[in-house]
């Protein structure tokens, strides 16, 4: 058995002395006496046992208190795990209602289905359109991530494609990572139009890491961007800046990674090409113990006030204290 505190018991043990100086009248100076005789001493032995009574509840009180807890199990030390990066556009061309209600919010939900399907593995959020963003450091907590997916949004990142300088931000944050399996899946609808490093080259830095990157080419070939409405309400269009997508470079960056290129054109495609992703390899990464506690402080809690009340009843009804 093990205990949360021991601080709190002294305390109980503290209110249990000024209780039984209390029971036992110590302070108190009495001012008539009367000589009962054997009543009195009926009165006495039963006085002692109710004293042991409201002791013994105020014990399993105190003991409450150092938050008893029995040890069931340890869980694993070594838990299975990949390192999966997704790296997601969220330039302005992502907003095309090609798929419905958008491209933006199609690959949100089901990047967020896709997470909720690893609950053990470590997810890691980028984010680009002219700049690129971390938005979420590897994490093994789901909720997190989901939330996190949830709240993406367009417009704070620039204009533009920046797909080189993203996939180098997730090569270089996966590169020191203890996960032997480590995935990047790559997001986008565009075309590589700004940034520092090209594509290709990132592929190639992925590679040396060891790193596999699926890319996913989101949306339709020909698409139109609303762009708002006419003054009769009619939605009106554009073509999508920067060109269709890149489809060749994103089947040269799998390819050198030794991943797979997808593309996507509707909500049902989407989701099936990251049920395929599911059936990445799994590795493992140590991890602190945690250990599973079977909480014991109510039960004795409980007890301990049922004994404290009868004793306090007893003093009131039987021995007719004022309390």
């Amino acid at each position: 058995m093990e205990y949360n505190s021991l601080l709190f018991p002294i305390f109980g043990l503290f209110i249990f002395f000024l209780w039984a100086l209390d029971y036992w009248k110590v302070l108190y100076k009495p001012q008539l006496v009367v000589p009962l005789g054997n009543y009195t001493s009926k009165i006495n032995i039963m006085r002692v046992i109710n004293f042991a009574i409201g002791t013994i509840g105020w014990v399993l009180i105190s003991f409450s208190l150092a938050g008893p807890r029995k040890p069931l199990k340890i869980m694993p030390s070594d838990i299975e795990v990949n390192d999966i990066y997704l790296v997601m556009d969220v330039s302005r061309s992502m907003l095309a209602d090609d798929l419905k209600p958008n491209r933006l919010e199609v690959a949100k939900e089901k990047l967020r289905e896709f997470a909720n399907l690893r609950p053990t593995d470590r997810i890691g959020i980028i984010i680009f359109s002219e700049k690129v963003f971390t938005l979420l450091p590897l994490t093994t907590d789901p909720s997190l991530v989901d939330k996190i997916l949830a709240d993406i949004r367009i417009g704070f990142l620039g204009s533009g494609t920046n797909i080189g300088d993203a996939l180098a931000l997730a090569v270089a944050r996966g590169q020191n990572s203890d996960t032997k399996n480590k995935v990047i899946v790559l997001l986008t609808d565009g075309v590589n139009n700004v940034g520092n490093m090209t594509p290709l080259d990132a592929a190639r830095t992925a590679k040396d890491y060891n790193i596999k990157v699926y890319t996913i080419g989101l949306g339709t070939i020909k698409s139109r961007l609303p762009i708002g409405k006419d003054s009769r309400g009619n939605k009106q269009y554009q073509s999508i800046p920067g060109g269709s997508i890149d489809i060749e470079t994103l089947q040269e960056i799998s390819k050198i990674t030794g991943g797979k290129n997808f593309m996507a054109s509707s909500e049902d495609s989407l989701k099936e090409i990251l049920g395929e992703i599911q059936n990445l390899e799994k590795t493992k990464i140590n991890v602190k113990g945690q250990v599973v506690y079977e909480e014991l402080f109510f039960r004795y809690l409980l007890f301990g006030l049922l004994f404290f009340f009868v004793s306090e009843l007893l003093r009131k009804l039987f021995f007719k204290e004022v309390l």
